[in-house]
């Protein structure tokens, strides 16, 4: 477990995961677009740090997830929402697990073709990897408001 994980884990209870992981989803919607501004401006070491930062709030997401999901007594709450909102709900929330389940792959194959300077490779891949990603962060958000805050 990382330092930062760590950090995160000893400031909140586990009860407390759920809005964390709607932070690290939002901080990582956000690096995300500053990332793909800094590539636009061709400020190409901003953008690398950028897009590693989004990796790193990514993978502090995935292991505050795991923990909440595997510790004692946290089941998947049920969507409580009216049927027109949880039709809504479950087709969103069912992008996003299966889009979820790319990301680590795709963003660690971006971030390789990156590192080595495979720059065409690079710009091909993350044409999907970004949008992608990006959906991914931005409907956890939409997830965790829908289930906890509109829908408790």
């Amino acid at each position: 477990m990382s330092f930062a994980t760590s950090a995160i884990l000893l400031a909140f209870s586990v009860g407390d995961l759920p809005a964390v992981n709607a932070l690290l989803n939002a901080a990582a919607t956000v690096l995300l677009v500053i990332g793909y501004a800094l590539i636009k401006q061709r400020r190409e070491t901003a953008h690398k740090n950028t897009m590693l930062a989004a990796f790193s709030v990514s993978v502090a997401f995935l292991a505050c997830y795991l923990t909440y999901h595997l510790s004692p007594g946290n089941a998947m709450k049920k969507f409580t929402g009216p049927p027109p909102i949880s039709y809504a709900y479950y087709a969103i929330l069912s992008s996003h697990i299966f889009l979820a389940a790319a990301v680590p792959f795709l963003a660690l194959a971006t971030i390789y073709l990156g590192f080595r300077d495979r720059r065409a490779k690079h710009r091909r891949l993350a044409r999907w990897t970004f949008p992608i990603w990006l959906y991914v962060s931005v409907t956890g958000v939409v997830i965790y408001l829908m289930l906890y805050h509109l829908y408790p």
